[in-house]
């Protein structure tokens, strides 16, 4: 039999919101209800006649709460499958059959958000409510589990449509939440327990779907699993796309290099920056950064650290983009760029990045600590004879940041805080540094006294030799080859000053 009715139910929930109707409607078929604490108090307040799990069980609520539906007459009533062997031994022990279980979790996610107490965080560590949880979910083909609040819409429904009366398939698909609320609240506990990550564990849980449009390509499904809405709020335009997630993923990052700087543009296109620029005031800053690449910024993403001028909007306003990112935008800038109802905006939050990077291939999954190192001037060693001037070391840390966050291989030339010409994605620093080079000149940029920077050290002399004849004067890199003699030799025979930081980031 694949249908089974309501009899009973046990009850037990933290928040009560959304329950009223669920009483309403168990009450009306004639159900009998168990009930715990305050989920107790809240039944017999709507008038509805309601067990205490006391009475069932022949035991009090003990150690302050923490012991309650543990107990062979609640889990017995459960567990049982509907056939003659088990429902005689519940004849022969007198212990009720219950055919429903309602469950809403103690917060555990929001009290670790909202407090570091650790006392007050273990005691939302929820207990019995997980084991009732399991134990419904894997009886569903006689019993109901109903695991969050979130799940009161498809017991109301049954209960007023078809007088508690399920399916074999709706009981197996509440069986399914169940596992993933049960599995993702133990995720949440080992990672606060794991924060510290002395555990080596790959465990990641996301309940919050949101499904996409598509994914890379218009052929692939795709959905989003996080908490968006922390990070931004969306003020105008069409839903996120997958491709937009990326690249605003990768805004992010980058910003973070310059959050506290002056005003600061950054205009990326595939998730590299094209263009960027640090400028007293915004407008100067988002006409460099346009001009460092103005072809390639069509149908970009673009992001600024500083409240959104009208000025500087009524010049974005010609261009096609994607998404324009922004900590705050002037009711004027909203109201101009909000009149194209597809453009995004969004204002950020915060700019922070998660600790840990996540990537899948091989049939698993890698995880690494996510790039959070950046290096300053003072962590500069000056491998060369002549030591850069302060606007090249100035530079030299600007396009520094700049590479950090270019495909590798990479090379980024800059001049004045401006990013005027890069190469990336290229199986050959060589060529990397030939596209920078083209790039800087097709857009009329003066390579005289730029700074160049790469994401890892120079095998050979070559890169040093094209840049010093180009007219680049300064150069950052990490070193560690075992021919960097080579490289800083060319350096000194072009009078070109060179720094090594020790540090490599390649983005593959």
């Amino acid at each position: 039999m694949t249908e089974r009715k309501i009899k009973s139910a046990l009850i037990s929930v933290y928040h009560k919101e959304g329950l009223g109707p669920i009483i309403d409607g168990l009450a009306k078929i004639g159900a009998t209800i168990y009930s715990t604490g305050g989920t107790e108090t809240f039944i017999r307040d709507r008038g509805v006649d309601v067990t205490p799990v006391e009475e069932l069980t022949g035991y009090p609520s003990i150690l302050d709460g923490r012991v309650k539906t543990l107990h062979p007459k609640v889990h017995g009533g459960i567990l049982a499958r509907r056939e003659d062997n088990h429902l005689m031994q519940l004849a022969q022990l007198e212990i009720p059959e219950i055919d429903l279980v309602v469950v809403d979790l103690y917060p555990f996610e929001e009290t670790v958000a909202n407090t570091e107490e650790e006392d007050l965080i273990i005691e939302k560590i929820d207990i019995g409510g997980i084991a009732l949880i399991r134990a419904a979910a894997k009886n569903y083909r006689d019993v109901m589990i109903v695991p969050s609040r979130e799940d009161y819409g498809t017991l109301q429904e049954i209960l007023e449509k078809r007088e508690g009366v399920s399916t074999l398939d709706e009981r197996r698909k509440l069986a399914r939440r169940g596992f993933a609320v049960s599995s993702h609240y133990d995720t949440a506990i080992f990672s606060y327990f794991n924060a510290d990550g002395e555990l080596p564990a790959f465990k990641k849980s996301e309940m919050k779907a949101n499904p996409l449009r598509y994914g890379e390509n218009p052929h692939q499904e795709a959905t989003y699993f996080g908490r968006l809405k922390e990070m931004f709020t969306k003020l105008n335009g069409k839903d996120l796309s997958f491709n937009n997630l990326v690249d605003i993923d990768a805004a992010v990052a980058i910003m973070r290099e310059f959050e506290d700087a002056d005003p600061a543009f950054v205009i990326l296109k595939h998730t590299n920056a094209c263009g960027v620029a640090v400028r007293p005031t915004q407008l100067e800053a988002w006409k460099d950064a346009l001009a460092g690449d103005p072809v390639s910024a069509f149908g970009g993403i673009l992001i600024t650290n500083q409240p959104l001028e009208l000025s500087v909007a009524q010049e974005i306003d010609h261009l096609f983009y994607e998404v324009l990112i922004a900590p705050d935008f002037t009711d004027s800038a909203l109201e101009l760029l909000s009149k194209k109802k597809n453009r995004v905006l969004l204002q950020y939050h915060h700019l922070r990045q998660q600790p840990l990077s996540f990537k899948s291939l091989l049939n698993g999954v890698i995880v690494q600590d996510t790039d959070l190192q950046t290096e300053s001037a003072d962590q500069f060693t000056v491998v060369t004879e002549r030591q850069p001037t302060g606007r090249e070391t100035a530079d030299l840390v600007f396009a520094n940041k700049c590479a950090k966050h270019l495909k590798s291989n990479t090379i980024a030339l800059v001049r004045d805080n401006q990013l005027i010409g890069m190469g990336c994605g290229q199986t050959s620093r060589v060529d990397a540094l030939k596209q920078a080079i083209t790039k800087a000149k097709n857009f009329g940029f003066d390579l005289k006294g730029a700074v160049m920077a790469s994401d890892a050290f120079f095998p050979f002399s070559d890169c040093v030799e094209i840049a010093a004849a180009a007219g680049i004067t300064a150069v950052v890199q990490p070193g560690g080859s075992i021919r960097d003699k080579d490289s800083i030799a060319a350096a000194n025979t072009a009078d070109v000053a060179m720094v090594t930081t020790g540090v490599r980031h390649f983005r593959h």
